[in-house]
């Protein structure tokens, strides 16, 4: 539960923000002045502004906030040759995917890993770590940026903030249906809001984001399967199994920030229920689909 996506939790902060500050100045009143029933129509309407807002707050601000988070430093003018064979790498594989050049940055850290955010295709950033570098070879370093430009071309953080829209819209709309049940069946307010209303719809909206979350993850899961495949055509099959292969034999050692842990090339593992929450399929399953493709 812990290892959720950045991108996640902004949304549900900014979503719960936003709920719990217009219901105390009233400006997110959907329900009629007597109380006599919900409006369903202004409700979805209300949810859909606000939800689609967070997703797009999110987005903004994905690559400042991914800056911050790992203190990532833009390569502005190569300063080393490892620093100029990235730049080169990156440009030449942005050349093959079809997308404009992504800012190139490196983040101080013992972590073996690399993530891509923004929130356009050519006007992305891509960011390998220092523990990636000292640990892999160039030829597995080309094939994780070859992962990462794939998440850039295929537009994922893109289609993760549609579907974190969408997932944000049920979240209000059913936390305020919830929140109007209570209030009238069991508190027996006859008119406007009563506390009961307040109070329900913030507990419903923690908890159905929560649970409307898995479907983020599962996307996430889908996503990684997608962007191997893209960086097996851009860099070689056989690049990004080797790139796996020695993922798996680091899985003990430190990872990104919790709540980056969605943007990583790798996550860590989980069983039982907690997997509906990975950000990431395990690597043996990544492995066997390159292995099964031709």
């Amino acid at each position: 539960m812990k290892r959720v996506a950045l991108f996640v939790i902004t949304n549900l902060a900014i979503v719960l923000v936003l709920g719990i500050v217009l219901s105390l100045f009233g400006v997110g009143r959907i329900l009629d002045e007597q109380g006599v029933g919900l409006d369903l129509y202004n409700l979805l309407v209300f949810a859909a502004v606000f939800g689609f807002g967070g997703s797009l707050i999110s987005l903004v601000i994905s690559k400042w906030t991914a800056k911050r988070m790992t203190g990532a430093r833009v390569i502005a003018s190569p300063a080393s040759e490892i620093e100029s064979w990235l730049v080169q790498t990156v440009t030449r594989l942005a050349q093959r995917a079809g997308i404009g050049m992504p800012e190139v940055a490196i983040y101080d850290s013992a972590d073996v890993n690399a993530f891509a955010t923004g929130m356009r295709r050519n006007n992305a950033l891509v960011a390998v770590s220092t523990g990636l570098l000292r640990y892999m070879d160039r030829e597995e370093a080309e094939a994780v940026l070859a992962h990462e430009v794939s998440h850039v071309a295929n537009g994922d953080m893109i289609t993760l903030a549609l579907i974190q829209g969408v997932v944000n819209t049920f979240v209000i709309v059913a936390s305020r249906v919830v929140g109007h049940f209570i209030d009238r069946v069991i508190f027996k307010t006859e008119r406007g809001h009563g506390p009961a209303f307040y109070v329900t719809s913030i507990v419903a909206q923690i908890v159905f984001g929560i649970l409307a979350s898995t479907i983020v993850f599962w996307f996430s899961r889908q996503r990684e399967f997608r962007a191997d495949a893209g960086s097996a055509r851009l860099a070689g099959r056989e690049k990004m199994i080797a790139a796996l292969e020695k993922l798996r034999r680091n899985l003990d050692q430190p990872h990104l920030p919790d709540q980056m842990a969605a943007f990583g090339i790798s996550g860590n593992v989980s069983r039982g229920l907690k997997r509906f929450f990975m950000t990431h399929p395990p690597l043996d399953e990544r492995i066997e689909a390159l292995r099964r493709t031709s």
